[in-house]
């Protein structure tokens, strides 16, 4: 059980006026972890990707992290059995050597290709990710084949703001979501309720919509402002 090839690309993420980076040019790393296991002729791929709130970690994964899986012989990755590869000890190879504490950033980037060996070990055990990760971890897996779950985005656009804004929510609602979070706090009251309105009026009702003022709000704007006595008016 070998990883042979680790691929990461970075890419950058479109934001928009994000308050959190006013400079822009926000970028995200994806890895591919390749592993030596063949499955109807093809290896076995894992995919994983960095968090979207921080900066892609490409240097780190390349120059630290993903040569270490590389050459980690085959009994060191495997799980007991020999079958699969084992995330945990893979976790545990990558950290080989690193200072403890002080994590910063590169948890993000351990984090990334973790992400794609747990792909890759629900791929090989030819189970779903979620029945994969309770049968190691010793937990019963969920049984409903439905989960609740909502689509975030909503950023301010540059220009036509609400009705691009709209846009969005009915794209997003053609894909099946009927739940949604949209950002606000960026911009003024007046245009963050003109979002609110917009975006509510094509979901269900006004308790299917979620908003994100992260980083924008200080600590006496958060409860019992005219600000969010006015969000709380419409999204409550």
């Amino acid at each position: 059980m070998r990883i042979v090839e680790v691929r990461e690309r970075t890419f950058p993420i479109s934001r928009y006026t994000d308050p959190a980076v006013s400079s822009g040019g926000l970028t995200t790393s994806a890895v591919a972890v390749i592993t030596d296991v063949i499955r109807s002729g093809r290896p076995v791929i894992g995919y994983g990707f960095a968090s979207i709130g921080r900066f892609a970690q490409g240097g780190l994964i390349r120059e630290r992290f993903a040569p270490r899986l590389l050459a980690a012989r085959e009994t060191e990755l495997a799980n007991q059995t020999g079958t699969n590869v084992d995330p945990f000890r893979a976790w545990r190879l990558m950290m080989a050597g690193e200072k403890p504490g002080g994590h910063g950033e590169r948890c993000v980037a351990v984090g990334t290709l973790d992400m794609a060996l747990w792909d890759a070990a629900a791929k090989i055990a030819s189970v779903p990710l979620y029945r994969h990760l309770a049968d190691r971890l010793g937990k019963k897996a969920m049984t409903s084949r439905q989960v609740a779950v909502y689509a975030g985005g909503g950023y301010y656009y540059p220009t036509e703001d609400i009705s691009r804004l709209s846009d969005e929510i009915r794209h997003l609602r053609d894909l099946g979501y009927d739940r949604i979070k949209i950002k606000i706090g960026g911009a003024t009251l007046l245009q963050d309720l003109k979002r609110i309105e917009a975006a509510a009026r094509l979901l269900p009702d006004a308790s299917h919509l979620a908003v994100d003022a992260i980083y924008s709000y200080t600590p006496t704007e958060h409860r019992g402002s005219r600000r969010a006595r006015a969000v709380g008016a419409l999204v409550v």
